[in-house]
């Protein structure tokens, strides 16, 4: 039985370590017919290391998953891929199997990763067109006519959604799971795919498709069990937002009580306004975190970000989660086309009434392909319509700077710590880690209320 080594390229540990969930999928389609091993970087201390365990395992395949492109910091920016071309280079040379890439954050830049990686194949979308690929490959048919399959040679890819069975394995005593577990204990769930949601900004439907792709509720607990059982104290739904189906949210919720799901969960979620008694009900079966994409309180802001909700909806969601005694948190996204010191300043004294929560601000939104907001900047001349945009990229509003942006918040903040700007570099991440090393479990921004 041919081998194929699966290794997570993602390193980023900021605001908590996110395990490699897109990777127990590639293993639920590969394990009939492949033996497989998944690497987790964040388990390596070096790069050294990992290129032992390649070695070790001579593979006839690899697979390298590259979740995030960049930081999305405007603050401290930071672009990933020359530690992927380092990490490539350990692996050329510990093994000469294929290597094919894969992931959300290579998918955005499909055509950009395999040249910059010299990589032999790439995989834009979901990941159980694998095995698809590797049978072709093996019978020596061309690969090019397979949906999302990237060559060399590619000029162009043809994008379309997984509509085959999607099923997850889970290994509970892999050596990436005990990391997971001994470091803040999250692990992670899906409950969906797909994105109806049409923001400015977001890659989701690019990467997942705009039509939501329903797990049964039943399996889900299932999963939320095997998770449970393997010693996790905290699951993250990693969904687009967990209530983008208020039906089938609740019927998920539903399915944890009946499986007898213990462990506190949360997730992210629209602050559209839910039914009665949705956060309630989301409470009664486990719910503790409810982390809102929210992005700004005006609603000439909103509008542009193409978002699905007004400033009032917004209010009347944290108002339902607060009610319901959940720890809710904030995120925004400041300084998007017609942004000026007016659209702002209303943000920020509605956020005032947002009581008990954090809020991460974020200034300066990262420009992606494949979105309205990449159209908004090429028609305004912030970029060219061929720029490569792998290094990252910031739209700029022209009414006010990134700068102005950050002083204002700053000001407006006024030290207080529930109010983090960027990333939280300078505050959540000097907080966190030292709380995980002590044991403690969960996302914990809730410390910072």
């Amino acid at each position: 039985m041919k081998r194929v080594l699966l290794i997570s390229a993602n390193m980023m540990k900021k605001p908590y370590a996110v395990y490699p969930l897109g990777l127990d999928y590639v293993v639920g389609v590969l394990k009939s017919r492949y033996e497989t091993k998944i690497l987790d970087m964040n388990e390596f201390s070096s790069l050294e290391k990992l290129g032992q365990q390649v070695l070790s395992y001579a593979p006839d395949y690899i697979g390298l998953s590259i979740r995030n492109v960049d930081n999305t910091d405007t603050i401290n920016s930071k672009g990933f891929l020359s530690d992927y071309q380092h990490l490539v280079e350990v692996i050329r040379r510990n093994s000469q199997a294929p290597i094919i890439l894969g992931g959300s954050g290579y998918t955005v830049f499909p055509l950009e990763f395999i040249r910059a990686l010299d990589a032999d194949y790439g995989i834009a979308g979901e990941g159980e067109r694998f095995p698809v690929l590797l049978a072709a490959l093996e019978d020596k048919i061309d690969v090019s006519a397979i949906p999302g399959i990237v060559t060399k040679q590619s000029t162009s890819v043809d994008y379309k959604a997984w509509n085959g069975g999607m099923r997850r394995t889970f290994d509970p005593d892999s050596a990436h799971t005990k990391y997971y577990l001994s470091y803040g204990g999250m692990l992670n769930l899906q409950t969906k795919r797909g994105c109806p949601f049409k923001c400015s900004y977001c890659t989701y439907p690019h990467i997942e498709g705009g039509r939501l792709r329903f797990f049964e509720p039943q399996e889900v607990a299932r999963q939320a069990c095997e998770l449970q059982n393997a010693g996790a104290k905290y699951i993250f739904i990693t969904d687009s937002a967990f209530n983008a189906s208020y039906d089938h949210s609740l019927q998920v919720a539903e399915a944890f009580v009946n499986a007898g799901v213990s462990i506190p969960w949360g997730g992210f979620f629209a602050p559209t306004v839910p039914p009665d008694d949705y956060y309630q009900k989301l409470s009664g079966a486990g719910l503790t975190h409810v982390e809102f994409g929210t992005e700004s309180m005006c609603d000439k802001m909103l509008h542009s970000l193409q978002k699905p909700f007004v400033t009032s909806d917004v209010f009347r969601a944290h108002h339902k989660a607060l009610e319901a005694g959940l720890f809710i948190a904030h995120y925004f996204m400041l300084g998007g086309p017609g942004e000026n010191e007016e659209t702002l300043q209303e943000t920020l004294n509605s956020v005032d009434q947002l009581a008990k929560a954090v809020f991460f601000f974020f200034c300066g939104i990262r420009v992606y392909p494949h979105t309205a907001l990449y159209d908004t900047a090429v028609g305004e001349g912030q970029i060219g319509a061929s720029q490569n945009l792998i290094e990252p990229v910031f739209y700029r509003s022209r009414f006010i700077s990134d700068v102005d942006i950050i002083k204002k918040v700053e000001a407006h903040a006024d030290g207080r710590l529930n109010w983090l700007i960027g990333a939280g570099e300078s505050k959540a991440t000097r907080i966190l880690p030292r709380l995980y090393e002590r044991g403690h479990t969960g996302p914990l921004w809730e410390h910072l209320i």
